[in-house]
């Protein structure tokens, strides 16, 4: 009797695979530089997948022995995953021509790494936990290096790969000690060993594992005490592989991170409820200080994201269905106020020179007032200043927290949003205040207005109209709450 696979809950991982299989052979046995046909085709693949992932939504599914599973959760969140890596994808078009760094591979990279994050969001088990991560990270590893001419893309790539190997490791052996002490590795298992009304009391080597996996999660999404990696990443990474850096990856680890922690370890919230607020208040205090100092903005973009981390954890911290669908709602405001701020960082260049420094926007607003518009709204929105969607991202995971009577955290979140204001605002006093130093380019490349108009418009509409993203949000956090 030969045993079956039901591949459908995994059918948009199924296509990626081979088509970004298939894209390996083109450019190994092509002639001609295929980087822009295979970036078409990446392009092209990510949508369809965002359609074929749509469409299976609704009624939970399961395969490979229950270790992958397609939930309203994970398909809310492949979808984020696959819009922000094909915006990325398309913006890096323009630059890698520019810059003479056409490769076939960057296109190839972007698809396993988006193939990784893609099981990571629907692993149900730690194996395939460690499978997805692995994919992606790997890939991530490479993405971080690609300019192999540059010492600080070199830097940026050891960087990661060194440290990233520690927090694999810090997972892995988190991950043993859990399965250890629960004789499982399933999700599944370790839900019903310790919750229910014949919940097992867990063993403080349990406890231990539980942390060494928080701890590994954290590296992901570079949650402090584990950010240290983040701002010369940022800094050295090629520009639109920070671009890729900030929204992708960072999206599919906090999603991870909340599956893994609302999941199987959900009926033990008041064991780690306490090391997500410190985390979390660590991180908004570096996030929002430390890049008071900066002069380059993409490390600025760096301790930004770190900020934004932490204000999600906020709503990871509370641990219900409110706070899972306030951290839904800010990932995905998260998602375009950081592509759409990234494409004007993109468009920074002076005589066909990319620059990255702050002071560079000044009297942006004379020369490129479009441009300039852009880059307010979404600074502004960043800040969290109504009635701009960014706002809105913060109000959820805030009240979740004050639902569960975690007042303290709101508070500490909302001051240091208030601090954080300060230098976006310095963004746009630059912009519109200072005198032109040097001109900006023009802007060229359909990408990139694409994506700063699609950016725009959803941070001013979401006021208007908030109900889509509230009510698919709510429906895929009751996903992880459901008995």
């Amino acid at each position: 009797m030969t045993a079956t696979i039901d591949l459908i809950p995994a059918l948009p991982e199924v296509i990626m695979a081979v088509v970004a299989m298939g894209l390996l052979m083109l450019g190994v046995f092509s002639k001609s530089d295929t980087t822009k046909p295979a970036t078409i085709i990446v392009i092209l693949t990510l949508v369809a997948c965002v359609l074929v992932t749509w469409g299976l939504g609704g009624e939970k599914l399961s395969t490979f022995g229950g270790m992958f599973v397609l939930d309203g959760f994970a398909v809310f969140a492949k979808v984020m995953i696959l819009v922000a890596s094909a915006f990325t994808a398309a913006m890096s078009m323009n630059y890698l021509e520019k810059e003479k760094l056409g490769r076939f591979e960057y296109p190839v990279l972007i698809m396993f790494a988006t193939l990784g994050m893609m099981m990571m969001v629907s692993a149900n088990d730690f194996l395939s936990l460690y499978l997805g991560l692995e994919l992606q990270s790997l890939s991530l590893y490479v993405l971080a290096a690609y300019h192999r001419d540059s010492a600080r893309a070199t830097e940026a790539g050891l960087k990661y790969f060194v440290l990233g190997a520690l927090a694999s490791g810090l997972l892995l052996y988190g991950a043993s000690l859990v399965y250890g002490f629960a004789g499982t590795t399933s999700f599944d298992g370790i839900a019903k060993l310790f919750g229910g009304e014949h919940a097992v009391h867990p063993h403080l080597g349990f406890i231990v594992g539980l942390v060494f996996i928080m701890a590994g999660l954290s590296f992901k999404i570079s949650a402090v005490p584990f950010h240290m990696w983040t701002p010369d990443v940022y800094e050295g990474a090629p520009t639109p592989v920070t671009s890729f850096f900030a929204v992708a990856p960072k999206i599919a680890a906090m999603l991870l991170f909340t599956r893994v922690m609302v999941g199987p370890f959900g009926d033990m919230a008041d064991q780690w409820r306490q090391v997500v607020s410190f985390i979390a208040i660590m991180s908004m205090f570096v996030g929002s200080f430390a890049a008071i100092v900066q002069t380059n903005i993409k490390r600025l973009m760096a301790y930004s994201s770190i900020g934004h981390v932490g204000f999600i954890l906020v709503g990871i911290a509370a641990g219900t269905a409110d706070g899972v669908q306030g951290v839904l709602i800010y990932l995905a405001i998260y998602l375009f106020m950081n592509i759409g701020a990234f494409a004007v960082i993109l468009c920074m260049r002076q005589k066909g020179r990319l620059v990255e420094g702050i002071e560079d926007l000044a009297g942006l607003s004379k020369t490129h007032p479009l441009m300039a518009t852009v880059m307010a709204i979404l600074m502004f929105s960043m800040a969290g200043i109504p009635p701009l969607a960014g706002f809105w991202g913060k109000f959820y995971v805030f009240k979740a927290a004050v639902d569960q009577g975690l007042f303290a955290l709101a508070v500490i979140g909302i001051l240091t949003s208030v601090v954080s204001a300060y230098y976006y605002l310095r963004i746009i006093k630059i912009m519109y205040f200072d005198e032109v130093v040097e001109t900006f380019d023009r802007l060229q490349g359909g990408a990139m207005t694409l994506v700063m108009g699609v950016s725009t418009a959803v941070v001013l509409l979401f006021t208007l109209v908030p109900g889509p993203l509230l009510v698919r949000a709510k429906a895929a956090a009751a996903v992880l709450f459901a008995q």
